[in-house]
């Protein structure tokens, strides 16, 4: 008599691993506690080519953990890419993202997976409480406020990655064929139901922020090419002023000229108009020039990530 097939799991958790490979262990027990077994749970660690030996303790939890799947990515592609390489695996229902460092609390998804089932696609965690540095914060907060402004949607400072969604959003996310990718703006470009529930923000368990100011402030730029084209829109509004006044210069001075009231033309005048017009053409040029070569990024059409290495698939029993 043919066996059924096991039955998917009903959640998939999604940690992108990065330079907390000291917290992996805790992240997986209290993952699973936080269940008790009461779900049919699945947990992908994705290591983004952490430097501190995650990938060993990744492998260790596979085998003492029939709920662990590891991915161990060639090279270090970035947290949202990581992200993107988990949920590809996934096969929950519903599907839990959430950091490694356990700022964000495993115990907290329950709360959420709950929300979710009344209905709702997307389930934020709203950071409450951040124990994160004052400079952090009030960049975070500064960010967020200027890509709401050149996006045209309100952000949320206080909303992450941290999260449960459904699987409608999980496959229409990998459909979206962008390289350069952010997790919460393209979920919250779907446009589908949402909710936020309050959750408590921890201190870091291990590591350190692999986001320096400058790795930062470049993830803070691509995102701004990839999802607004409102620096283009303000460089056109710009150069329309730059015209007017001209214009307007060009006829006081045909009028100063017919009213005879022209003096002496003076180099200084002339070398200053010169200079700011140069230096507000190469910004120009410059602006244009960052979306052609996010163009020609896209344009390669190559894998956001590659998967170098996964843990032999042990498939968990789960009663149906």
């Amino acid at each position: 008599m043919p066996t059924a097939p096991p039955s998917p799991p009903t959640l998939s958790i999604v940690t992108p691993v990065y330079g907390c490979a000291g917290c992996v262990e805790d992240l997986v027990e209290r993952c699973l506690r936080a269940f008790d077994d009461h779900e049919r749970l699945e947990i992908l660690l994705v290591d983004d080519a952490s430097p501190d030996g995650a990938w060993m303790r990744i492998e260790d939890l596979a085998l003492r953990h029939p709920q662990v799947r590891g991915l161990r990515l060639s090279r270090n592609f970035g947290q949202h890419a990581a992200i993107y390489a988990g949920l590809e695996h996934a096969r929950g229902a519903h599907v839990a993202v959430m950091d490694c460092d356990l700022q964000d609390a495993p115990e907290a998804i329950p709360s959420l997976l709950e929300r979710a089932r009344e209905g709702v696609d997307i389930v934020h965690a709203q950071r409450t409480g951040r124990r994160d540095t004052l400079g952090k914060r009030l960049s975070s907060w500064c960010f967020y406020r200027l890509l709401g402004w050149l996006s045209g949607v309100p952000q949320d400072h206080r909303v992450a990655n941290f999260g449960v969604y459904s699987r409608r959003v999980v496959d229409l996310l990998l459909r979206m064929p962008e390289s350069e990718r952010c997790f919460p703006l393209m979920v919250r470009w779907t446009g589908l139901p949402s909710a936020s529930l309050p959750v408590v923000h921890a201190e870091r368990a291990a590591g350190r922020s692999a986001y320096s100011l400058r790795a930062a402030a470049r993830l803070a730029l691509s995102i701004v090419l990839s999802h607004s084209d409102k620096p283009l829109r303000l460089v056109v509004k710009l150069g329309m002023g730059v015209s007017l006044f001209s214009f307007a210069v060009v006829l006081a001075a045909v009028w100063l000229y017919f009213s005879g009231r022209t003096g002496v033309a003076g180099y200084t005048s002339i070398i200053a108009s010169i200079w700011l017009l140069c230096g507000i053409l190469m910004f120009c040029v410059g602006v244009v020039g960052l979306y052609v070569g996010q163009v020609f990024k896209d344009s390669k059409r190559r894998p956001a990530f590659v998967v170098e290495r996964e843990t032999s698939a042990v498939e968990p029993v789960f009663d149906a």
